[in-house]
């Protein structure tokens, strides 16, 4: 066992939208990412998605409204809610603990879609 530091884990990122594991918890993966722009709508069927804020601030589009998540909050979207994540310009820094099957952008394929997963 040992602690993970998340400024050296976020500093090996260099791509927006790549989730990258650093580490398990039970059946999920705790992810890290750095966005900015645009993502894609999509919805996964059969897991919940937790987003935790560590840097900036995450907008969540839903079909109905649109929740601001800033640093040190966290938001869920639930089984099945299509939602699109976006950033108004700024860097967004944040953690994703997801269940390990979760796909990336769901049934949806983009460019953007990220199929194998990487430890950092």
């Amino acid at each position: 066992m040992e602690s993970v530091n998340l400024g050296k884990k976020f500093s090996k990122i260099h791509e927006q939208w790549h989730p990258y594991i650093i580490g398990e918890l039970n059946e999920n993966y705790i992810k890290l990412a750095k966005v900015k722009g645009e993502f894609v709508w999509h919805k996964h069927e059969e897991e919940d998605e937790l987003f935790v804020i560590q840097k900036g601030t995450l907008f969540i589009e839903f079909r109905d409204k649109t929740v601001e998540v800033k640093p040190g909050e966290i938001l869920t979207v639930p089984k099945g809610v299509e939602h699109r994540p976006y950033t108004n310009g700024e860097e967004v820094f944040l953690m994703l603990i997801e269940p390990k099957e979760t796909k990336h952008t769901g049934d949806v394929i983009t460019e953007k879609t990220v199929e194998k997963l990487e430890w950092i």
